[in-house]
């Protein structure tokens, strides 16, 4: 006798829930919880980290992210202008920025502000977060502008149409009707890219820092070597990752549900 369509989909969520079961118990049974205690959990070990790790380390990282998205806003918003132009070279400036920026690491770019500029131009030097935000707002601009591209080419044309028939010059109407309503549109990916500069901000390690300026990553990183509690710092840091970027996510699916409700 032959299965139906439900009883196959029946079976195979019990194969599955099964070979979850048996990989669950063999972890369990295999697994030496000692030492993954010792060296993941080791939490008792970690109090020198703290209140620093809170005070400093998150609160550094929240400020690299605010400025550099700033930034990468402000930037990217100029670059989509110019990149929808009339005027060529403007194009030409702005793609070439953009794919430049897009095609090579945001590490590289923070090393070649870093360390290349000061070898290139002797006497020349920036402070080690103003490196930071600067890099990461750069290479973000490179995202941002596309994203904001796409959302002001959706804004329909008959929006800028109708303005220009009241007798709105065209740069007006862009910045009352036009940018407005692509930032609506462009919302979730927007919030996405915070997210990626929150965990790109955990690059600003390979520049160096006093301890004002040290951010998640380099608390954590620090912890493994100082305070013999095996990743355990780590695994903190991530957590505080976390805080910043759970909420985020929350808020990108949000602003995806009422985009779409809008849709509909």
């Amino acid at each position: 006798m032959a299965l139906t369509v439900r009883q196959r989909s029946r079976i195979s969520q019990i194969v599955q829930l099964a070979i979850l079961v048996i990989v669950v118990i063999v972890l369990v049974l295999t697994l030496d919880w000692e030492v993954l205690q010792e060296s993941f959990f080791n939490f008792a070990a970690i109090g020198p980290m703290f209140p620093e790790i809170i005070t400093v380390g998150l609160k550094n990282t929240i400020y690299y992210t605010a400025i550099s998205f700033a930034l990468g806003l402000t930037l990217g918003l100029l670059l989509a202008l110019m990149k929808m132009s009339a005027f060529a070279p403007y194009r030409w400036i702005a793609t070439g920025y953009i794919e430049f920026f897009r095609g090579i690491p945001a590490i590289l770019v923070l090393i070649a502000f870093g360390f290349g500029i000061p070898t290139a131009f002797p006497g020349t030097s920036w402070p080690q977060p103003v490196v930071v935000m600067v890099s990461l707002g750069m290479v973000a601009s490179a995202y941002i502008a596309e994203t904001l591209r796409a959302g002001l080419q959706a804004v329909p044309k008959g929006q800028m149409e109708a303005a220009r028939s009241l007798g709105m010059p065209a740069w007006r109407a862009m910045v009352t009707i036009i940018i407005p309503q692509a930032f609506k549109i462009v919302l979730p990916p927007l919030t996405n890219e915070v997210i990626l500069l929150t965990k790109d901000s955990s690059l600003a390690f390979i520049l160096g820092a006093t301890a004002s300026q040290y951010e998640l990553t380099k608390f954590g990183r620090d912890g493994i070597t100082s305070l013999g509690a095996g990743i355990t710092p780590l695994i903190v840091a991530g957590a505080l990752y976390l805080v910043i970027t759970v909420p985020l996510s929350l808020l990108a699916r949000k602003f995806e549900a009422r985009t779409a409700r809008t849709k509909r």
